[in-house]
């Protein structure tokens, strides 16, 4: 008898489970996927940074590695999705770019930060910092102006 009853309280859960999705709303997964299909909305607005809070960020962005590292294709459709990407997961990134032309590369680092709709926080050599909050829940709190 108690090898039966285990099962029959496993069982249960299960059930309840599967018809979850239908009556709990639509999942994280299910969000993405219909904004990635609704097509490419506008870019946000960059954020106006006072200098008081573009200090603050190159603090917390001193420790942080590039997650963006664009290749000898440029700035691409891709890179600037996954830029974006990157900002809504993380709101403060590095993106490194290559050597070169310094003029190309303040101009191909205000361009990534105009599509993606973020703040140029500040650029070091091959390395620039993008700031963008999150709309529905910020994580980074910065100072105020």
């Amino acid at each position: 008898m108690n090898k039966k009853s285990p099962v029959g309280k496993q069982s249960a859960p299960q059930q309840s489970l599967s018809g979850a999705p239908g009556a709990g709303g639509a999942s994280p997964r299910a969000t993405r996927a219909a904004t990635r299909e609704s097509g490419a909305a506008p870019a946000p607005l960059a954020p106006d940074l006072t200098e008081k809070q573009r200090k603050h960020l190159r603090g917390l962005a001193h420790a942080l590695k590039p997650v963006i590292l664009l290749g000898g294709s440029g700035l691409t459709e891709g890179v600037t999705k996954e830029t974006a990407r990157a900002l809504h997961d993380h709101e403060l990134i590095k993106v490194k770019a290559p050597g070169g032309d310094r003029e190309a590369r303040d101009a191909l680092f205000s361009d990534l930060a105009q599509r993606t709709g973020s703040a140029l926080v500040h650029r070091i050599g091959n390395v620039a910092v993008l700031y963008r909050p999150r709309p529905e829940m910020t994580r980074i709190l910065i100072p105020d102006g």
